[in-house]
C-alpha cells in the first residue's frame, strides 16, 4: 500500500514538473506549429516576389520568425527595395518586414 502511494506520489510529482518545464520556453522557442506557419508565410512570400516583375526573387532571401519577415539580398534599384518590402507586407500572416536588401 505505502508502495503504490509512493509510487503515485512520484508519477504525479514528476508530471507537475513537466507540465511546468513545459510553460517556461524561452522568447527565441517556437512550437511546431508557429514553425510550420513561418515556413508557409516564408513560402508565400518567396512566391509574391517570384510574381512581380519588378523584383528579382532569385536574389532575395525570405525569413520568417513568428510572423515577422526578414529580407536580404540584392535588388537593382532603391524603389525595388520599395517594391520587395510593399509584396512582403500584403501577404497573409506577415505581422512585420525587416529590411536588409542592398541595392547593387
Amino acid at each position: 500500500m505505502k508502495l503504490a502511494r509512493a509510487l503515485k506520489l512520484t508519477v504525479i510529482s514528476a508530471m507537475l514538473v513537466a507540465l511546468a518545464a513545459g510553460c517556461a520556453s524561452e522568447p527565441t522557442d517556437r512550437r511546431i506549429g508557429v514553425a510550420i506557419e513561418d515556413t508557409a508565410i516564408s513560402a508565400r512570400v518567396k512566391a509574391a516576389l517570384a510574381g512581380d516583375p519588378d523584383v528579382k526573387a532569385r536574389d532575395v532571401q525570405v525569413e520568417t520568425f513568428r510572423g515577422v519577415v526578414q529580407l536580404s539580398g540584392f535588388v537593382d534599384s532603391p524603389e525595388n527595395v520599395q517594391r520587395a518590402l510593399d509584396v512582403a507586407r500584403r501577404v497573409n500572416g506577415v505581422r512585420e518586414v525587416n529590411n536588409a536588401l542592398i541595392v547593387k
